[in-house]
């Protein structure tokens, strides 16, 4: 369906600056009211438009281009099994650990959150010889090796560190060999006692049971979900996180990206401008983090277009809803404090969250939100993209 031209917008097309948005959002009005004839005009413009490799507005318009066509042909679960599998194929461990380290390497988009849980869980694990931290996240472990050099330097006595890493069906097993291997490796060297798990063949994570966690105890228990919850179907949720308050934890850290999904489900035009506000964000902070041939860009961007084919056109029923369905911090803090309490982030750990943004460019900021619902927000040009919370039973 689309082209791959690298120029700009067609000489004397009306559509000016910032033109993705208003054809995209027109597009979108058009599927909602079913107008069939404006549909494939507007689809039509915009593969004229489009370009995957071009500037912002061209690859947003690219990118949310196939989801509006897979909405309006209704071909949105078909497209996204057909994604998923072109990416499995394509993309080596070796590509993916590129990918992730190189982004961390560019933005704060993915560190902020390590650093602001690494803090919260070494504080709320003081003291304690016997670590339990169940690793619930998409992080692949890139988290913890900054722990483990932090409780190698600790004043007492290292303690034995037992991580259970859960992982679902989509995440093969020869990666986390690969991943188990790399994290034994690098404990010796820091000199901590240290023992992996993982939990997988799972095919949702409302399927995890305490039982597979072997939860001991003598363990201090620390729960690390980044960018996990929002991978749970929505009506499951409440359970999910009362399992995790069965587990009778020091500390739950939660990661979440500021966005929703869900509220707006029942309304695709709704749905549609949140889901472009929160992709603008994101496409803009790549372009100013990366130069424009970086192969690891372009894979970001692949995997965002993915989402967005999940958000936009696929049934709520469909399987592919549950790694996308984002819902904002407020939205979190509601269901988690049925069970949990926010003890926010120590002076510390917000100063150490500081420091990081200092290694990155300029458009980044923190801001520390008190009162009831105590996190910290991570802010992109004074917009939060992603926001982090520490909760105790």
């Amino acid at each position: 369906m689309q082209n791959t031209r690298t120029s700009s917008p067609i000489p004397g097309n009306p559509c000016g600056e910032k033109w993705a948005s208003r054809l995209l959002s027109e597009c979108a009005e058009a599927i909602a009211e079913k107008n069939t004839n404006k549909i494939h005009h507007l689809l039509w413009m915009l593969n004229e438009l489009a370009s995957p490799y071009g500037d912002i507005d061209q690859k947003l318009a690219s990118h949310f281009l196939q989801a509006l066509f897979c909405k309006a042909t209704e071909y949105g679960e078909q497209c996204y099994k057909s994604l998923i599998s072109v990416a499995e194929k394509k993309h080596s461990f070796e590509s993916t650990r590129k990918m992730i380290l190189k982004f961390q390497e560019m933005s704060p988009w993915t560190t902020f959150g390590h650093v602001a849980s690494n803090g919260a869980i070494l504080e709320a694990l003081e003291g304690e010889n016997k670590l339990h931290i169940i690793d619930i996240s998409n992080t692949f472990c890139t988290q913890w090796p900054t722990l483990l050099e932090a409780l190698a330097t600790r004043n007492d006595e290292t303690p034995q560190l037992k991580l259970t890493v859960v992982v679902t069906e989509s995440m093969e097993r020869s990666v986390m060999k690969e991943i188990s291997h790399r994290m034994k490796k690098f404990a010796r060297l820091m000199g901590v006692p240290f023992e992996l798990n993982v939990v997988s063949r799972l095919a949702h994570l409302c399927q995890l049971t305490k039982e597979e966690l072997s939860v001991e105890e003598d363990e201090a228990v620390a729960i690390n979900c980044i960018g996990a919850l929002r991978r749970v179907n929505v009506d499951e949720r409440g359970a999910v996180i009362r399992m995790l308050h069965g587990l009778s934890p020091r500390v739950v850290t939660v990661v979440e990206e500021e966005a929703d999904f869900t509220s707006t489900r029942d309304d695709f035009v709704k749905c549609f401008e949140e889901c472009l506000r929160f992709y603008n964000l994101y496409f803009e902070m790549l372009d100013e983090s990366f130069v424009s041939t970086s192969n690891e860009r372009l894979m970001l961007e692949r995997e965002c277009s993915r989402s967005i084919v999940s958000i936009l056109a696929c049934n709520i029923e469909s399987s592919c809803e549950e790694s996308e369905l984002r819902e904002r911090s407020s939205q979190w803090c509601n269901r988690l404090k049925e069970c949990f309490s926010a003890v926010g982030f120590s002076d510390d750990v917000v100063d150490d969250a500081k420091s990081l943004l200092k290694r990155y460019r300029a458009g980044w900021s923190l801001v520390f939100s008190q009162g009831d619902n105590p996190a910290l927000f991570l802010m992109w040009k004074e917009e939060p993209v992603v926001w982090a919370s520490a909760w105790k039973p």
